[in-house]
């Protein structure tokens, strides 16, 4: 699937850009990964790891109320960021925000117990998130500068 046929499933819609939104995403982002670190040190380690998925996609969400679009599925936010921003996000933030994704549904939804999350993964997917944020927030700082000196 592509942005394409997201938006005319209606899993996307186009909308004005809201820098404001954008920064609020970047900043719920910023929370939920404090939760992360918190439910990490104290050994919530499936916990951590749906902070840390939250974390991710409030972050892809602030590119979106940037672009001038709105979601209406999780897997649009990575159709969408996939697309449009695999040139300036590291492969690997790509793959872990989908991969992320898919055990988050798995964690919340699934009606099986899977395997114990381990502190290790965990620890992986808060960095992950981490970086991710890191790598949103300059690409917003970076638009922002741009917008300034065509003003």
């Amino acid at each position: 699937m592509n942005i394409e046929q997201c938006l005319e499933q209606g899993l996307l819609v186009k909308a004005k850009a809201e820098l404001e939104k954008a920064k609020s995403s970047i900043e719920m982002a910023r929370h939920k990964l404090e939760l992360a670190e918190a439910e990490f040190d104290h050994g919530l380690f499936e916990s951590a790891v749906i902070s840390s998925y939250a974390s991710m996609f409030h972050s892809a969400r602030a590119l979106l109320f940037k672009d001038g679009f709105k979601e209406r599925s999780h897997f649009a936010v990575y159709v969408y960021v996939n697309e449009e921003y695999s040139a300036r996000l590291e492969r690997k933030y790509l793959n872990e925000f989908n991969s992320l994704r898919l055990q988050r549904h798995e964690l919340m939804y699934g009606l099986e117990r899977n395997a114990e999350v381990q502190e290790s993964s965990a620890d992986t997917t808060i960095k992950m998130a981490k970086g991710f944020l890191e790598a949103v927030k300059k690409m917003l700082q970076e638009n922002n500068s741009k917008r300034k000196k065509t003003i």
